[in-house]
């Protein structure tokens, strides 16, 4: 690549990345600014209705992703980002004027539209960069994210602020006013600060240019990034909920903790595009699914308080209850001593615990006088088992998984250009419409199961079972291919030197459909 075309490349890859974040936050918006409405009982949503309207932008931006991608293999970015960006600022400001929740659903249908941009941004990316240098690339446009933390970061205090400290609660539909003109503007930007470039496929008809949609390979990334990109943007809305329902937070702190989780997952991103680069998408996405698989499962246990039967009090022989003290309890002659309460627990939920503590004691059943015969209980055993599932340690786990998601987001996209070169935007647009779809289904699944469960870190078991399934069929494809194929297929795997197209039939793209 000369001078001219890196800089060039360089210069749409800013442009694209920054279009991308704006994209992303707007994208973003029902996850802070529902929870505000509802907190301030503006509107009275229950978190069912909170669950889909958190994932209606997604779907839109879901459904959008295919022909996004073919209109950007078809015309190039130029054109088409810049009329996205205009055309989802349109029913992003009419979200001003939104009453109940029908008004705002409908709204969210149509400034969702921003989450397409990911498959305009990838194809139109990925066609200025060389093969060894399209992972990283990718993972720099991917970056754009980060956008998710902007709206929950600075969205609650923006609102705080519109609101004259939630005194004049309708201020609040300036926001989306703000969001929408801020789009429009970079729109006009974008438009005229970019230089337009096509791929070879933009001469082939739509059949065409959908044929690679036949192959297994494409449904199977599509699953990998349900997972590490779909429930990522399904925790980036239902974080702010979560911890102002689990942790009693204000908007504007849960609104910060759940930055957290997105800002570094954007962030990392580009690190994820050189570690596949480097080490093979493959290799990253196993370390990716495998740590995701131990996180939710540290994640599933709820913060709880839980009092059960504990160990009790047996009579060793039949008597008379001569005497009841707080300290023991006597039949005829024999002594049973019982464990007091101790009362450690009464502060535990203000102090710092990792593990889960208990307390136990016994308390008597009998009363003085009573004939007992042998074997009966006499003294009932109480337990108090508490876990405070401490909140910056949950925080912790929840930017692990956040980054590890990052790194995976970029490591799926690196198999695209490697396998289809010339359907970046096809084949990309329907990877990024499996993994919207998980962004859309993920709140509404959360919603549910935290209806029939109670408990919000019911979530985490959707993580557990998703990760494990992508984990198994990936292994599958690797084991059948080392059962059925020569080895040297193994290193054929990491090295990624060649594209499935100069393979030679019945060898790597036979096994790993």
């Amino acid at each position: 690549m000369n001078t001219y075309n890196l800089r060039s490349a360089n210069k749409t890859l800013i442009l694209n990345t920054f279009a991308f974040t704006l994209c992303f936050a707007a994208w973003m918006l029902n996850g802070t600014l529902v929870t505000f409405l509802v907190d301030n009982q503006v509107f009275t949503w229950s978190a069912v209705q909170i669950g889909w309207l958190i994932g209606i932008p997604v779907l839109t931006g879901a459904i959008f992703r295919l022909p996004a991608g073919i209109l950007t293999d078809k015309f190039g970015g130029r054109p088409v980002f810049s009329c996205l960006l205009l055309l989802s600022a349109l029913p992003m400001f009419l979200l001003s004027y939104a009453n109940d929740f029908w008004g705002f659903a409908l709204c969210s249908l149509g400034f969702g539209m921003t989450g397409s941009s990911f498959a305009v941004g990838i194809a139109f990316t990925s066609i200025w960069y060389p093969k060894n240098k399209q992972g990283t690339a990718l993972g720099i446009f991917g970056a754009g994210n980060a956008g998710a933390a902007i709206t929950t970061m600075v969205g609650p205090k923006l609102l705080d602020y519109l609101t004259d400290g939630k005194t004049v609660l309708e201020g609040w539909r300036i926001m989306p006013q703000i969001y929408a003109w801020v789009l429009v503007v970079f729109a006009v930007l974008f438009y005229f600060l970019t230089e337009n470039k096509k791929p070879v496929s933009s001469t082939k008809t739509i059949g065409g240019m959908l044929q690679p949609l036949k192959n297994i390979r494409v449904w199977r990334f599509g699953l990998y990034y349900f997972l590490v990109f779909g429930c990522f943007v399904a925790f980036a809305g239902w974080l702010v909920p979560y911890y102002t329902n689990v942790y009693a937070m204000d908007l504007v702190t849960a609104g910060i903790l759940a930055s957290c989780f997105s800002l570094p997952s954007g962030v990392i991103r580009a690190l994820g595009g050189w570690l596949s680069d480097k080490y093979g998408a493959r290799t990253v996405m196993y370390w990716v699914l495998g740590t995701s698989v131990v996180v939710s499962t540290a994640l599933i246990i709820p913060k709880m308080d839980i009092y059960t039967a504990g160990k009790g009090i047996i009579a060793k022989k039949a008597g008379m209850v001569t005497e009841i003290t707080a300290d023991y309890i006597k039949v005829d002659n024999q002594k049973y001593e019982l464990t007091q309460k101790e009362g450690t627990m009464e502060n535990a939920d203000d102090e710092f615990h990792i593990f889960p503590i208990k307390e136990v004691w016994q308390s008597s059943i009998v009363k003085e006088g009573d004939i007992v015969t042998k074997k009966q209980l006499i003294a009932e055993g109480k337990t108090h088992i508490y876990f405070q599932a401490n909140v910056w340690i949950f925080s912790i786990f929840a930017i692990i998984i956040g980054c590890i998601w990052g790194i995976g987001k970029a490591a799926v996209y690196k198999h695209i250009p490697d396998y289809f070169p010339e359907e970046v935007g096809v084949v990309g647009g329907m990877v990024g419409v499996l993994g919207g779809l998980g962004g859309f289904f993920c709140p509404i699944i959360f919603g549910y199961l935290l209806q029939g469960t109670g408990l919000w870190s019911s979530c985490w078991l959707l993580m557990l079972f998703l990760a494990g399934i992508c984990l198994i069929w990936m292994h599958r494809v690797i084991q059948n291919m080392l059962n059925n194929k020569s080895p040297q297929l193994v290193k054929e795997i990491e090295e990624r030197e060649e594209t499935p197209s100069s393979i030679k039939k019945g060898g790597l793209v036979e096994v790993l459909k």
